[in-house]
């Protein structure tokens, strides 16, 4: 297998990407120059360079039984860290034993881990600098590859570019046409209500989190068809919360820079959306993404008002930093009232709750179906981007009975919030019978190695994918 790739300091000599684990290093040291192996071992998350021959030789150290998504990640890393040197001089991938599918793996990392945020501009795919020449594979296996890989790279890179996005770069105006573009681009159908739109379709939960911003909301709704061969249908509603300061009951100023990335359920649902098109993925899509920011203002909802959502419920808010539960709410029960579909997720970044349970190492997957839960699981342990149940019991369900309204949106518990919030949009599915909520706040922005600062890690779109592909 080879890959195209280059060195801008030798623009001309040719390089050798070698991947090894301890044992198979040990097999084939011997054909590298006495010195390597006094710097590279062959463990997992080395990289050694060295030139022989005005050649130059990339030696990478695995695990020693990898999976996909480890694969992957040890791509990334060596991607990130020599992108300024990856252009288009002819490299060969020596796999050692590296059977053909985690092969795949890597070079679907060294594509994603090219990635780099440029301000207010959109990163370019290595679509045509970055080719593969893959002579062990050929034919339409490599064509699938290449398309898979180029369509992936298309979505998740979207994604991180919008979370990334500094809050008046990402007005909701600016982040409403970019949907409209890409729904032309990708021939998806939009529908966008305006805030007075909602107002007659009953969106209350929505536009109480809007009405304390000078900008006016829109419930954008955004359909993908896959055409003749699609037999499934997936709804998705993404948290679009742009920027989130928690209205009256405000945030600390400690850190609030980063609620640049409270739209992390949308960028996820964007970036599938991509990814699907582009692969032409043979599932239909219905995706819900209640476009807002969380501003304070004279006209800010308040805690103690209650309002009426979009299903006839009616909530009494407690918290108005709990917003993304509702306009959450209303995104399930519009989908479910007026849409069929197979499967009903949601994504958000919702609770610091979930991040003080499982940090950066997983989501947190709430589930209505067993069967659900186990294939979005399963994704996520393939793609990397992995999930942990939590439960949905109904011993919860007290904790959001309010004495005013029919539910209210927080517990005064100062325990289990994740669950909570889980309780309370499990009162929004119309009792749809296929439905998962995943809170991914720990997992959607934080330290990565192509910033200084936390950034967009692109979680959702693999794991999303792979599930869809699956069905």
């Amino acid at each position: 297998m080879e890959v195209k790739i280059s060195n801008d300091k030798a623009k001309d000599t040719p390089q050798v990407i070698h991947l090894f684990s301890e044992t198979t290093w040990d097999t084939h040291k011997s054909s590298f120059p006495e010195s390597v192996s006094h710097f590279f071992k062959g463990k997992q998350g080395e990289h050694f360079v060295f030139i022989e021959n005005d050649q130059s030789h990339y030696l990478i150290g695995l695990e020693e039984k990898p999976e996909k998504a480890s694969v992957q990640k040890a791509a990334g890393n060596f991607s990130q860290k020599n992108k300024d040197s990856l252009q288009a001089v002819e490299t060969s991938l020596r796999s050692n034993g590296l059977e053909e599918e985690l092969q795949k793996e890597f070079i679907k990392g060294l594509y994603l881990g090219s990635y780099s945020y440029n301000f207010n501009s959109s990163h370019p795919v290595w679509e045509d600098s970055f080719k593969l020449l893959v002579p062990t594979i050929g034919g339409a296996a490599l064509e699938d590859l290449k398309k898979e890989t180029l369509a992936l790279c298309k979505g998740q890179f979207a994604c991180m570019d919008w979370l990334n996005k500094p809050q008046n770069s990402k007005r909701i105006s600016v982040f409403v046409n970019f949907l409209k573009e890409t729904a032309e681009k990708y021939k998806l159908s939009y529908e966008g209500l305006t805030k007075e739109q909602a107002e007659k379709e009953g969106l209350g939960a929505f536009l109480a989190v809007n009405q304390g911003s000078w900008q006016k909301g829109e419930f954008a709704i955004l359909r993908y068809d896959g055409g003749d061969a699609a037999t499934k249908s997936v709804g998705l509603v993404g948290k679009s919360v742009l920027f989130d300061t928690g209205g009256v009951s405000i945030k600390p100023s400690n850190n609030m820079h980063y609620m640049k990335s409270d739209m992390g359920g949308a960028t996820a649902v964007l970036g599938t959306l991509i990814a699907a098109a582009e692969m032409e993925l043979p599932v239909n899509i219905i995706a819900i993404l209640p476009v807002t920011d969380n501003a304070v203002s004279e006209k800010s909802y308040t805690p103690s008002d209650v309002i009426t959502a979009y299903n006839g419920k009616s909530i009494e808010v407690l918290d108005t930093d709990a917003e993304g539960r509702m306009t959450l709410a209303d995104g399930l029960s519009y989908l479910s009232k007026n849409y069929q579909t197979d499967y009903l997720i949601d994504l958000a970044t919702l609770t610091g709750s979930a991040v003080r349970t499982f940090g950066d190492t997983c989501g947190a997957l709430f589930s209505n179906d067993k069967d659900l839960e186990k294939k979005l699981i399963d994704s996520g342990g393939r793609t990397g981007q992995r999930l942990w149940p939590l439960p949905l019991w109904d011993v919860w369900k007290d904790d959001i009975q309010s004495d005013v309204a029919d539910l209210k949106n927080i517990s005064l518990k100062p325990v289990g919030d994740c669950i909570v919030a889980a309780k309370f949009l499990e009162h929004f599915i119309e009792g749809h019978p296929r439905w998962a909520h995943l809170d991914i706040a720990g997992v959607a922005f934080g330290n990565v190695t192509y910033a200084k600062e936390k950034a967009a890690t692109g979680y959702g779109v693999q794991l999303l994918l792979g599930f869809m592909r699956k069905m």
